[in-house]
C-alpha cells in the first residue's frame, strides 16, 4: 500500500493537527490488532467490542498510527467515523492506482466465478481477488487496500444482505466490467421478494463504466439502465450459452457459442460450467487466447467448501457444498449429484440442512425441495434443522431421517456409511455441516 501518513490524513480529512506527525510510509491497514505488524496503520471498528480498546495492543505489535474517533495518547488521525474514512481511503486508492476492477455478484456462484476469472486473467496479468468472504462494506475496501503494488487487474466480489448494499460497493469500486451470475432466493428474509433481489443485484451498475454480463432472466429487465452495454447469457439464442455439456464425477467438459476450444474444469456441477463460461468470456474481453483460457480453467482452484469432493475415513465419496444454501443452489447441486453414476454396489445419500434467511416463505421453500429429489437415484436422505422438518413431514414414506442435533446426525450417518457410498452435503454455512464432513 503506497501511501504516507500525511497523504492518508488529507484524504480522510483528519481533524487533528497531523502536520506534526512524521510523514512515514504505511505498510498496510488492519482492523484486527492481532494482525498488526511493524509499519501498519490500525483501524478500530465497533463490533462486539470497541476497536478503540485495542489501540494500545496495536501499537505494541508495531502500528505507527491509528485512526480514531476520539483523542487518544497514541499517534492518530481523528475522524468522525472510522469505517467511512476507511471506505473513502479505499476509493481514493483505486483512483490513484487506476487498477481496473472487475466486479462479480449473484445469488449463487459469485465466489466460484470470481476464482475462475482470477485464474484466467492471471495467465496474462498480475491479478488480485477478494480473499475469503471479504465482500461487504468492510471486506471490499480491505481487499482494495491489500492488493499488491503491482496489481494489474482486481476482481472484487460484491455481497448483499440488504437493499442498496451493492449500489454502495459499485459506487466505491467503479468497475469497468461487471458480472451477475444468477438471481435466486438468497436473503429473501431481508429483501422481501425475488424482484427486490434482482433490483439489488442490478445495483452493480451504479458505478459501472463498462459492460455488464448478466443472465437472460427477464426479472432484471426493468432495472437495466438506459444505454447500458450488456451481454446476456443462458439458453441458446442468447449472447453467451453452453453447448455439448458432458458431466463426470469430478470434472465436466463443455463448449460454448463463442469459443472454438472445448473447456474442461476440475469440478462437477453444470452450474459451474456457466461460471467457467463467464470467466472465459471475461478472458476474451481482456485479450487472452483460447489456449490460455482453457489451460487456466483446467487448473483452477476454488475457495474451500464449494462443490468439493472428499474421501471419508472408510473410503466413501463425500461431496461437500456447505458454504451457503438457498433453493436454487440446493436444486442445482441435487441435479448434479443425481446425474453422477453410482459407485459399484454403492448408494447415493443426500444430507440436507436448513436454508436460512428465506423469510415468510421459508417453510414452503423447504417443502419444495421435494421436487428436486429423485428417489430412483437417491437411496436415502438425512435432513437436519428445524426448517427441514417441513420437508421431512411430507417424506414420511421414504427413506428419510430427520435430526435437530448435529452430533446425533453425525453418529447415525457414520454408523450407516459404507465404503462404496456417495454422500452429498448441502446447507447454510451456520448449520455446520462442514463439521460432519470433517468428522467423517
Amino acid at each position: 500500500m503506497k501511501l504516507t501518513i500525511h497523504e492518508i490524513a488529507q484524504v480522510v480529512g483528519a481533524k487533528n493537527d497531523w502536520s506534526q506527525l512524521a510523514d512515514l510510509s504505511v505498510n498496510k491497514i488492519e482492523f484486527d490488532s492481532r494482525l498488526i505488524e511493524k509499519g501498519d496503520i490500525f483501524l478500530p471498528l465497533k463490533g462486539a467490542r470497541d476497536g478503540h480498546d485495542f489501540i494500545e495492543i496495536a501499537f505494541d505489535n508495531g502500528a505507527i498510527i491509528s485512526f480514531s474517533e476520539k483523542e487518544v495518547e497514541q499517534a492518530h488521525l481523528l475522524v468522525d467515523d472510522n469505517l467511512l474514512a476507511f471506505q473513502k481511503l479505499a476509493k481514493y486508492y483505486l483512483e490513484k492506482t487506476k487498477v481496473p476492477v472487475i466486479a462479480v455478484t449473484g445469488s449463487n456462484g459469485k465466489t466460484t466465478t470470481k476464482d475462475m476469472i482470477a485464474a484466467v486473467l492471471s495467465k496474462k496479468f498480475k491479478t488480485y481477488k477478494t480473499q475469503g468472504n471479504h465482500n461487504n462494506e468492510i471486506g471490499l475496501p480491505y481487499t482494495i487496500l491489500h492488493m499488491p503494488d503491482d496489481t494489474e487487474k482486481l476482481i472484487l466480489e460484491m455481497g448483499m444482505d440488504h437493499p442498496g448494499d451493492i449500489d454502495f460497493l459499485s459506487e466505491l469500486a467503479k468497475p469497468e466490467l461487471a458480472v451477475i451470475t444468477l438471481i435466486g432466493e438468497a436473503h429473501l428474509e431481508f429483501m422481501g421478494s425475488r424482484e427486490n433481489i434482482a433490483k439489488g443485484k442490478m445495483g452493480i451498475t451504479a458505478g459501472l463504466h463498462g459492460e455488464l454480463i448478466a443472465p437472460a432472466d427477464p426479472i432484471i429487465n426493468a432495472f437495466i439502465p438506459d444505454n447500458q452495454k450488456i451481454s446476456r447469457f443462458g439458453l441458446p439464442g442468447e449472447d453467451l450459452f453452453i453447448t455439448k455439456l458432458v458431466e463426470h464425477k469430478e470434472k465436466l467438459t463443455f463448449e460454448t457459442n463463442f469459443l472454438d476450444e472445448s473447456i474442461t474444469i476440475p469440478v462437477p456441477g453444470k452450474y459451474n460450467a456457466t461460471n467457467a463460461m463467464l470467466a472465459a468470456y471475461v478472458g476474451l474481453h481482456y485479450g487472452l487466447s483460447e489456449v490460455e483460457i482453457k489451460k487456466a480453467l483446467k487448473e483452477v482452484e476454488l475457495t474451500r467448501n464449494r462443490t468439493e469432493w472428499k474421501k471419508a475415513k472408510n473410503g466413501a465419496d463425500l461431496l461437500s457444498d456447505v458454504y451457503n444454501a438457498n433453493p436454487t443452489a440446493m436444486r442445482l447441486i441435487l441435479e448434479t449429484f443425481q446425474a453422477i453414476p453410482k459407485n459399484e454396489n454403492g448408494r447415493k445419500i443426500a444430507v440436507l440442512a436448513d436454508m436460512l434467511e428465506l423469510g415468510p416463505s421459508a417453510a414452503q421453500l423447504h417443502k419444495d425441495i421435494l421436487k428436486s429429489i429423485d428417489f430412483n437415484k437417491i437411496d436415502k436422505v438425512y435432513l437436519y434443522g428445524e426448517m427441514m422438518k417441513n420437508l421431512a413431514e411430507i417424506l414420511t414414506d421414504k427413506a428419510v431421517s430427520h435430526f435437530t442435533d448435529l452430533d446425533l446426525l453425525t453418529e447415525s450417518l457414520s454408523a450407516d456409511l459404507k465404503p462404496t457410498d456417495q454422500v452429498l452435503f448441502k446447507g447454510s454455512n451456520s448449520m455446520k455441516l462442514s463439521e460432519v464432513v470433517e468428522k467423517l
